[in-house]
């Protein structure tokens, strides 16, 4: 591997080349494409650092030379925004967040994957759709179903699973049976333990969770209203954000962060992360993408101390749904060969070695395996947890970015500042209407 600087601007970019590819062999659905060289854009995570391990396989089984722009995620989704809208794109396949799905789809800068799992020169028959995790699916690739962002009989695909998460609890062994603890498997007890651990363990902080303004305040509710039995909006896109299971979301949320480790209010992922892994918090509840990070010891004070289980229950179950996808975009210039890569990372074998090498698995398979769990314990868990995987744990709308963004604003007072929970939801609840009512959302009422 080799770091040039790209036609993209100076962004470093590793260029993965095997030196000996070759294609498969005579007849080889990859030969027509080998010597190829693909673009690709993903961002600095750690599925896609693992991806990078694996990618060498796929140029020597194919012949085709893959180039990765790798980049910090705000800064890949600016560079995705103006590449989309060339008329002819450098870039051959991107990673894409969930919630850019509404955004790429509704501008039509997304390839319709049908076309290329009809062409039986493309698509490999073992590839087994069924295998991938439906949440996923649901909620990463299709779009044109139910509510238009969601699968139903007119919806299809326009990416493929790829970096996925969803939420689980991290919970410390050794505290929980030093106090006698039962491990939450509902919201009364998930609060109960929350705020029983500061009591009895000094200086140690119930749950680490997210806070901060912003998206990450907004992320940390949504991830208590699912499964508490509320949404954003109903079927008619009425808010009932501020209804009886929204203010029951906001006050847990406004609970666990009171009850959570020292500087809680101010913390992203990355931070409450950190806090469990250091051992400043016996509980975290946010993406199975931190797992590996707190059974490696050279970063964890609590590695092989941790135990992992479903995000627990409150009127339903319902985990989060997110992370990443890879798509095709409409003006890229080697659509077929990035199909080929999109499918080949995707496929059984390729999902396992990426598994392997530390990524998220797509596959309820791969979860399944018996590698995987032997060098993954926590595998068994998330393959379970992924039974419950949301995908309508937000909506994935074009309007969403400024109805998240004043909900996180606004969470933040509510955690920070003393706002009332009912009136801080009645306040987004009148905003997100407007937005929607400007945005056409009641023209057919």
């Amino acid at each position: 591997m080799k770091f040039l600087q790209s036609m993209l601007g100076g962004t470093a970019i590793a260029v993965l080349m095997s030196g000996t590819a070759m294609a498969g062999g005579h007849g080889s659905p990859y030969e027509p494409y080998a010597g190829t060289t693909l673009v690709i854009n993903v961002p600095a995570h750690p599925h896609y650092n693992a991806m990078m391990k694996v990618l060498p396989e796929f140029t020597e089984e194919t012949g085709i030379e893959v180039e990765v722009d790798q980049l910090q995620y705000l800064k890949m989704r600016e560079r995705q925004t103006l590449e989309l809208t060339k008329s002819e794109g450098d870039y051959d396949m991107i990673a894409y967040v969930v919630f850019s799905k509404a955004d790429y789809i509704f501008a039509d800068q997304l390839e319709n994957l049908a076309k290329y799992f009809m062409d039986p020169k493309l698509a490999d028959p073992s590839y087994d759709q069924t295998d991938l995790i439906s949440g996923y699916v649901e909620n990463i690739g299709v779009a044109g179903g139910q509510k238009g962002y969601l699968p139903g009989q007119l919806g299809s695909a326009y990416g493929i699973p790829y970096g996925s998460e969803t939420s689980v609890l991290a919970y410390r062994k050794d505290i929980f049976e030093k106090h006698g603890i039962a491990v939450p498997e509902n919201y009364d007890q998930l609060l109960d333990a929350a705020c029983k651990i500061p009591e009895v363990e000094e200086g140690m902080g119930g749950m680490a969770s997210r806070a901060a303004s912003g998206h990450q305040a907004s992320h940390a509710f949504l991830l208590h209203l699912a499964p508490l039995g509320g949404r954003v909006f109903d079927n008619q896109w009425e808010p009932i954000i501020n209804n009886e299971a929204g203010l029951a979301a906001a006050n847990a949320l406004k609970t666990i962060v009171d009850c959570g480790p020292e500087g809680s209010q101010t913390f992203g992922p990355a931070e409450a992360a950190a806090a469990f892994s250091q051992g400043q918090a016996a509980m975290f509840m946010d993406s199975i993408a931190f797992a590996a990070g707190f059974e490696d010891p050279s970063k964890s004070k609590v590695a092989g101390k941790v135990g992992y289980a479903l995000h627990p229950e409150g009127l339903r179950r319902g985990s989060q749904t997110g992370g990443f996808g890879i798509a095709i975009p409409k003006n890229a210039q080697n659509k077929e060969a990035a199909f080929l890569l999109m499918q080949w990372l995707t496929s059984k074998k390729g999902d396992k070695l990426v598994a392997m090498a530390g990524g998220n698995p797509s596959r309820f398979s791969t979860y399944a395996d018996p590698e995987v769990q032997a060098k993954y314990p926590y595998s068994a868990t998330f393959g379970e947890a992924l039974k419950y995987a949301d995908p309508d744990w937000r909506p994935i709308i074009p309007t969403w970015g400024k109805i998240n963004a004043d909900i996180g604003t606004t969470m933040s007072q509510v955690l920070t500042e003393g706002l009332d929970p009912q009136e801080a939801l009645d306040g987004v609840a009148t905003r997100a209407r407007e937005i929607m009512d400007e945005a056409g959302y009641y023209a057919w009422q």
